[in-house]
Formats: structure tokens, C-alpha cells, sequence
């Protein structure tokens, strides 16, 4: 498959959004992944988050975040003449993610437009999403990224 440059991403603004794949989540690696990076009792403790707030144990919003961009790479960025990214904004993780869930990552290009900067340069803004098995969007970020230009003959 050739790369996705800049220009291929103009062709998906306002459509429909590219489906990444999903991530199940398991107790052992909602514990794992915070013992390591997030070691909060709900997410590294059965019996302490049962009597949380959240009535068991739930997945650190950092993991469900890292497991969209792994989905992300493995779909779009690897594929493309990605150049990085500033960042990402609006970071929301909007309900719990829980043992056995299975999210679906889904990517939505809002904006896509050439650097004034950087000729050779185009920026493209998105939204990135998780849902899970009953539909509910579970996280949700906008993100700017910057993608290589084809070469333009002339």
C-alpha cells in the first residue's frame, strides 16, 4: 500500500471516520499497565476499588489513550508521511473503562490544510475516539498532526 500523504488526508474532511480496530482490556493488564504508570488504588487494587467510587476496578484513562495510538500507528500513521505532532487538546475521558471491555478506535479528520510555514508541510486536526461494546464513546481527544506534501511537479 503507497503512504498517506497530506493531500489524502484533504479528501476526508467531514466524512465518515476511519475505523482503527479495537483493544480489549483484561484486569491483568488494567493492573499491570498501572502498576507501572498510574498506581492508583481503583486501577491496581480489586478489593480498594470495589469500595471507590467506582465500584470496581477501572482502567487508567492514560492506557485507554496509549491503546488508541497504538491502534492509530498501526493503521494510519505507520502508513503515512506523518512528520509528528504539536499535541493533542480536549482530552476527555468520558466514562470508565472496565475489565472485559472491548474498545473500537475511530479516527475523524475535521480540518486538513496546507503549512503556511512549511510549503512541503500539511496539517491536519482530528478527532480521535474509543466506544465500547454498548456504543458509548468512552475517551475522546482532538489532535493536530503534521503530514509530508507530495511532490509538486512544475
Amino acid at each position: 500500500m503507497a503512504p498517506r500523504y497530506f493531500e489524502d488526508f484533504v479528501e476526508l474532511v467531514d466524512g465518515a471516520p476511519i475505523e482503527l480496530g479495537s483493544h480489549e482490556f483484561t484486569s491483568e493488564s488494567i493492573v499491570e499497565f498501572a502498576r507501572a504508570y498510574d498506581p492508583q488504588p481503583m486501577h491496581t487494587d480489586p478489593e480498594q476499588a470495589r469500595s471507590s467510587i467506582y465500584g470496581g476496578l477501572i482502567a487508567s484513562g492514560w492506557q485507554t489513550v496509549v491503546s488508541y495510538m497504538r491502534l492509530l500507528v498501526d493503521s494510519v500513521i505507520g502508513a503515512s508521511e506523518s512528520l509528528g505532532s504539536p499535541g493533542i487538546e480536549n482530552l476527555k475521558w468520558l466514562k470508565p473503562v472496565r475489565p472485559g471491555d472491548t474498545l473500537q478506535a475511530r479516527f475523524t479528520v475535521l480540518d486538513a490544510r496546507p503549512s503556511r510555514s512549511r510549503p512541503d508541510w500539511g496539517v491536519v486536526r482530528s478527532r480521535g475516539e474509543m466506544v465500547n461494546q454498548d456504543g458509548e464513546t468512552v475517551m475522546q481527544l482532538e489532535a493536530v498532526n503534521f503530514f509530508a506534501r507530495r511532490a509538486q511537479s512544475g
